[in-house]
């Protein structure tokens, strides 16, 4: 490093420089050129290379030298420690102007732009060693950002970069456009440029057109360097050509030598001399306020408030998308002496603070896509799985009131977090421990072991617990299920009491003296015939509430019907009763009711996921009951206590949870719950039972219409966002939360995830509201067989019908004549055969032949025939008895 020192008498000026190798070539060229242009001016210029290992500044051989030759100005160049030069300054009463000379400047406007948008942390990326140390000594003593500093990227520095926790907020390049292309890309190629609005490049030079990436992402902010920079610091009119190696620091130098002669010569500064460089000078410091003023008034320099850092003026672009989702960057701002200055109808982005969150996968708080068909993880666009659920839905909207970004991370072992017998945890509590993520969104219950070592915030889903969940059972459903109410025996006796009756109600009628066929004295009017048809269907309509009929006169047949009467009343009644509560029982069928009831039986296995919080409630509550009991026999079997007072035949407290966990153990605990729902849904027989988080199991049954859950919801414990031991997110978020609580956020997120499934089109498979036609068909079917019945007997009586009325004829009756002595025996002749004729005999006297005939159109009955225009007696109607009526 060098330091310009000048020393001006009223003919000369000396200048000392500490900084780069060029230094003393640019104040040289300085001078000359303030030499060229002011005459009688004489200017003698010194040189001090900066020690930084030498703690005190003062005793310096080539500072003490020029200043007992004299000195008028001591111009400080360099970048570290700038406090001992301006002491020895100070020391020996001489001005001190402290001047930037190095890249150090962009370094400055990066941080103020940061600062607009809000950031606490950055990571700087510079293009070279050199460079990156010169940013140190500034961060140091005047960056309020927590800052890492990085030299190129290489494939360590990026894995280190994705190592750092807390994850930055922003990242920052610092070079020129060359250097500027590789190290992006370097960045691109190692997955670092995730969130293109958090990464701000600011470019050295002033062509940076060659830079491929200006378009690619919108959202990045890339700050350029004006062509009127160029102009303005070399001196020259606006729209000039700048330089190709044009180098902003360099041409500062020269502003600030020249600058400095230039009010040395117009304010006539005196020349401080000092023979004995032990003795602090006793003269008073020339005053140089009105220096200052000039400098800060001149729009090549820029003199930040509260500092004595004279920098380079910088007139720099902004340009970027105002918005997120914009496919074009535009000019949001410009930054000039410090200040950055939005454009019209624009404004500059402030920056999101943005949070590593933990997560692990538990239907329906958090949970990746998967295919359908395959079960694969479905990936985004950057190759990350999407994630959904509850806690998902939540976090978003936590990032909206909060304003921050987040990326979702998962524990490399483990899930919510176990303890090993080293005291280490893994999982989710043992990424917080380490600081891996920021805090934690899961269905992470609050538990005094976890609030050891991390923190949690106000709860946000208070009404969880543990819950049993079981299949519905598989009914086999019948058409003819109401034939099953009793057994075939049964239906077969009933069957044959019907045959029997019917055959003694017909013996009875034929052959009691009494009955209405063999009395007819008694009964002289027609009466029901009890023939053996007659008897079968007397028999089988007296199960019908119409009744059989017409009762037979006898006693005998009238005993056998009373008592058949009485077997069918009690036969009818049993049937319903027994149907009624058939179809009753068969609803109200529930395995089990609570846990203490699953745990008194063994025909239904029951398991939990293995090592998850269930499993550890059922362990702990068992190891309770070992230390209840050891304590109890300690109690009875110690000499010193009353023995009398603990005597009991049985061991007072029972042992529910050692049998559970007995019982768990031999199911074997599943690996996931996705297993644990697959092996109860498997269990048609409803005798498997799967113990876990019931709101999980809730929102599984949401979604299975084959599933049921059995008893209350017991050892409830609330779920909780955990954070980091002492974070400061812990206050923030817990108020938020109670926000969105007076909000019923939750509530509407509840309805989401549990109320609008799938269980409204779930078949109904409970019969309180009704029998079902499944269970009744039968009857149905066997009314329509009856209907089919009725109408093939209808068929076959109307063949039977017309087949008769084919084969009765009818002939003609010829008119008779007058009765004479000699045709009377004719006549008879001629009746006999038109009697034949109409009862279609054979007159061979063959009377089972029937004689095929015509049968005329007339028909004249009589032996004579009568005109129907003389008006004689007619036949109104013809009744036709049967011989045998029913009734």
């Amino acid at each position: 490093m060098r330091h310009l020192v000048l020393s001006c008498r009223t003919e000369r000026m000396i200048v000392h420089e500490r900084e780069q190798q060029n230094v003393p070539a640019l104040a040289s060229r300085a001078i000359r050129s303030f030499l060229a242009q002011t005459k009688g001016v004489s200017v003698f210029d010194y040189y001090i290379a900066y020690n930084r290992d030498h703690v005190i500044f003062n005793d310096n051989m080539e500072l003490c030298s020029a200043v007992q030759k004299g000195a008028t100005f001591l111009l400080d160049f360099t970048w570290t420690d700038t406090n001992r030069i301006m002491s020895a300054a100070d020391n020996f009463n001489i001005p001190y102007i402290h001047a930037d000379a190095s890249p150090q400047t962009f370094l400055k406007v990066m941080e103020t732009y940061l600062r607009a948008r809000g950031a606490n942390d950055v990571v700087y990326i510079f293009d070279s060693p050199e460079n990156a140390d010169m940013a140190i000594y500034f961060l140091i003593t005047e960056s309020q950002l927590r800052t890492i500093i990085f030299d190129r990227l290489s494939d360590n520095a990026i894995e280190r970069i994705k190592s750092v926790r807390p994850y930055p907020s922003f990242f920052a390049i610092i070079a020129n456009t060359s250097q500027m292309g590789v190290l992006f890309r370097r960045a691109l190629q190692g997955g670092l440029v995730s969130k293109p609005d958090k990464w701000n490049l600011i470019f050295m030079d002033v062509e940076t057109e060659s830079f491929e990436h200006h378009e690619t992402f919108p959202a990045m902010s890339r700050l350029l360097v004006e062509k009127s920079t160029c102009c303005m610091l070399l001196n020259m009119e606006d729209g000039c050509t700048c330089p190709v190696e044009f180098k902003p620091w360099e041409a500062h130098l020269e502003n600030v030598v020249q600058k400095v002669l230039q009010q040395a010569l117009h304010d006539q500064l005196p020349l401080v001399t000092q023979e004995d460089c032990s003795v602090v000078g006793s003269s008073a410091t020339a005053d140089i306020s009105s220096l200052l003023r000039d400098l800060r008034a001149d729009e090549r320099f820029w003199m930040p408030d509260g500092s004595r850092m004279l920098r380079y003026n910088l007139n720099v672009s902004i340009w970027s998308s105002t918005e997120e989702d914009e496919a074009e960057a535009i000019r949001v701002g410009s930054i000039a002496k410090g200040v950055v200055v939005p454009s019209e109808g624009n404004r500059i982005k402030a920056t999101k603070r943005y949070f590593r969150v933990g997560t692990t996968e538990s239907i329906p708080w958090a949970y990746r896509q998967r295919d359908p068909q395959t079960g694969e993880i479905i990936l985004d666009e950057a190759g990350q799985p999407i994630w959904e659920g509850y806690c998902i839905d939540f976090l978003r909207q936590l990032s909206k009131v909060m304003s921050f970004d987040y990326d979702l991370v998962w524990p490399k072992k483990g899930t919510f977090g176990m303890r090993d017998k080293a005291g280490n945890w893994d999982g989710l509590i043992g990424d917080l421990v380490v600081g891996e993520i920021d805090f934690a969104m899961a269905s992470m219950k609050m538990t005094a072991e976890r609030e050891e070592v991390v923190d949690f915030v106000a709860p946000y889903f208070e009404q969880t617990g543990i819950l049993i969940v079981m299949r519905n059972p598989v009914r086999e459903t019948s058409l003819f299920k109401f034939m099953t109410v009793l057994r075939l025996e049964v239906w077969l006796s009933i069957l044959l009491a019907i045959v029997a009756t019917a055959v003694m109600l017909w013996l009875l009628d034929k052959f009691s003296p009494y009955s209405a066929k063999n009395n007819k004295q008694a009964y002289p009017y027609e009466c029901r015939d009890f023939t053996l048809k007659e008897s079968f269907w007397f028999a089988l309509t007296s199960f019908t509430p119409q009744g059989g009929g017409e009762a037979p006169k006898a006693l005998s047949g009238r005993t056998l019907v009373a008592a058949y009467w009485l077997f069918v009343v009690l036969m009818l009644a049993t049937f319903t009763a027994n149907l009624a509560a058939f179809l009753t029982v068969e609803r109200m069928q529930t395995p089990v009711q609570s846990l203490e009831q699953l745990s008194r039986q063994s025909r239904i296995k029951y398991t939990v996921v293995k090592n998850s919080d269930t499993h550890d409630y059922f362990k702990n509550m068992k190891n309770a009951e070992d230390v209840l009991y050891q304590m109890w026999r300690n109690l009875t079997l110690s000499s010193g206590n009353d023995q009398a007072q603990y005597r009991v035949w049985d061991y007072p407290i029972k042992e529910q949870y050692i049998n559970i966990l007995s019982a768990i153990e031999s199911a074997k605990p599943v690996d996931s719950a996705e297993a644990g729902f697959k092996r109860v849904n498997e269990r048609l027989e409803a005798d498997f039972a799967f113990v876990h988080d019931s709101a999980e199991i809730k929102y599984e049954i949401s979604r299975n219409c084959n599933l049921t859950e059995v008893g209350e919801v017991f050892a409830e414990q609330p779920y909780a966002i955990a954070v980091q031991q002492g974070s400061h997110l812990q206050d923030e978020l817990s108020f938020y939360i109670l926000e969105l609580q007076k909000e019923r956020y939750f509530e509407s997120l509840t309805a989401k995830f549990w109320n609008n499934s799938m269980r409204g089109v779930c078949p109904n498979t409970d019969d309180s509201e009704g029998i079902t036609l499944e269970s009744l068909g039968g009857v149905f079917i066997a009314t329509l067989v009856g209907l089919a019945l009725a109408m093939v007997t209808l068929a076959g009586e109307v063949l039977y019908y017309r087949r008769k009325d084919r084969q009765t004829k009818l002939v003609q009756v010829e008119p008779a004549a007058a009765e004479t002595p000699n045709n009377k025996s004719k006549k008879e002749k001629q009746q006999s055969l038109n009697f034949k004729n109409m009862l279609n005999l054979d007159p061979k006297n063959n009377l089972n032949k029937v004689v095929d005939k015509n049968i005329p159109k007339e028909i004249t009955i009589g032996s004579k025939f009568v005109p129907a225009s003389e008006k004689q007696q007619k036949i109104s109607y013809i009744s036709v008895f049967p011989r045998n009526p029913i009734h």
